[in-house]
């Protein structure tokens, strides 16, 4: 994919940008624990940074589809630069500069979809499931890097570090994506945006939130189940290689998916994965041994990249060009809510009922989603990566332009 001409220059900016967002959330754990001692108020702040990505995102992606990304990144970088600024010197409360950093940090990975989108239209359109496979990846290596980057240099007794170090990626990538202009999406008019804004309501995109949505439940809740089960049976050490287990195979799946160039419905492999997750899960609300745990952990793996690159597949295909980002964006807002919510709520299911009342969390979460894919099955729209044809909403060409000022 990345020989594909001008992929290359933006994929791997992108990429390094968003080892920077994996390291972002951890990074303030770490700086406001060291500051002030308590892991509540280090967990508040990261809340409010979560909350504040989560509701800003989908805004950020709508800018972006408006005035083009070569006009609002930049200013979101500045504006971000700043926000981390504040919280490391400690210019504002905590908890503020923490809901700061959240509102700016950039969607990085909706950004560079929207530019596979773009680059593989018309006849290489065959190519996006690949194209997106690769983004599953690199969002993988990400999350697997970048937190533990970050507790290296944490534990080290330099967490103000880590989160200067991810603004430094955030920025550097985000800047180095802006000055791609080649592969930069066109953009739209007002009138045009706000009419290509109908399909975020029709029922196939909202079917993609809505598997967002659970696909974040189904992380929150096996992130505290799987801790829950290591530290219950005495043995805390072996929640990393249980997570470890789960992480490569989920690398595996992605990269194996990506060079499958077979044909077929990707609604049907969507449901296929969404029962194979809940198949795979369902046996960990009763396993209690370690290798069986283990082994279990490691098929669910296969499943998650499955699903999020066909959901960003069947979002590419439900929702015209002209809000194709903020469409990413509101599924990764989704993901990030379900996420946070399932972390709160597992945490009570486990206390009182033990690491295998979260994992039925997690199960019950494969199984919506599974009834959430079967009933995709009977939608009528087309279900593979369009190209751009006549009656699509149409966008402008211009590439120009550039400030802080979206409208200048």
């Amino acid at each position: 994919m990345l020989r594909t001409s001008g992929a290359a220059a933006f994929f791997l900016p992108a990429a390094v940008g968003r080892l920077g967002i994996a390291m972002t959330g951890i990074g303030i754990v770490w700086l406001v624990h060291a500051r002030t001692g308590s892991y509540a108020a280090a967990g508040l702040v990261t809340g409010g940074f979560a909350v504040a990505d989560a509701v800003a995102g989908p805004q950020l992606g709508r800018l972006v589809d408006r005035f083009g990304q070569a006009r609002v990144l930049p200013c979101v970088l500045v504006a971000h630069a700043g926000a981390v600024a504040s919280l490391l010197v400690g210019a504002v409360p905590d908890l503020v500069a923490g809901v700061f950093v959240g509102a700016t940090l950039p969607q990085l990975g909706a950004l560079s979809a929207a530019r596979w989108s773009t680059l593989l239209s018309g006849e290489r359109a065959a190519s996006l499931p690949t194209a997106f496979a690769l983004e599953a990846l690199a969002n993988g290596v990400a999350y697997l890097a970048g937190p533990a980057l970050v507790s290296v240099i944490g534990s080290a007794g330099r967490p103000g570090a880590g989160v200067l170090l991810a603004a430094v990626f955030v920025v550097g990538g985000g800047l180095a994506l802006a000055a791609q202009r080649r592969t930069m999406p066109p953009f739209t008019d007002r009138a045009e945006s706000r009419r290509a804004g109908r399909a975020l309501f029709h029922s196939a995109f909202l079917r993609q939130v809505a598997l967002g949505l659970g696909l974040g439940v189904f992380f929150g809740a096996m992130q505290v189940s799987v801790a829950a089960y290591a530290v219950g049976r005495g043995t805390p050490d072996a929640a990393a290689l249980l997570y470890f287990a789960s992480n490569c195979t989920n690398l595996a799946g992605g990269w194996v998916y990506g060079a499958w160039r077979d044909g077929g419905s990707p609604r049907r492999r969507q449901a296929a994965a969404a029962a194979c997750l809940a198949l795979a899960s369902l046996p960990l609300t009763f396993l209690d041994a370690p290798l069986a745990v283990g082994v279990t952990l490691a098929v669910t793996g296969l499943a998650v990249p499955v699903l999020l690159i066909l959901a960003s597949v069947l979002t590419e295909a439900s929702v015209p060009r002209a809000v194709l980002t903020q469409a990413f964006t509101w599924g990764n807002s989704a993901s990030a809510a379900g996420t946070a919510g399932a972390a709160a709520v597992t945490g009570r299911v486990v206390d009182a009922g033990g690491a295998h009342g979260g994992f039925g969390v997690a199960a019950g979460a494969a199984v919506v989603m599974t009834v959430l894919t079967l009933g995709g099955l009977r939608d009528s729209s087309p279900d593979v990566p369009k190209s751009s044809t006549p009656g699509e909403t149409t966008v402008s060409t211009r590439r120009g332009g550039s400030g802080c000022q979206p409208g200048s």
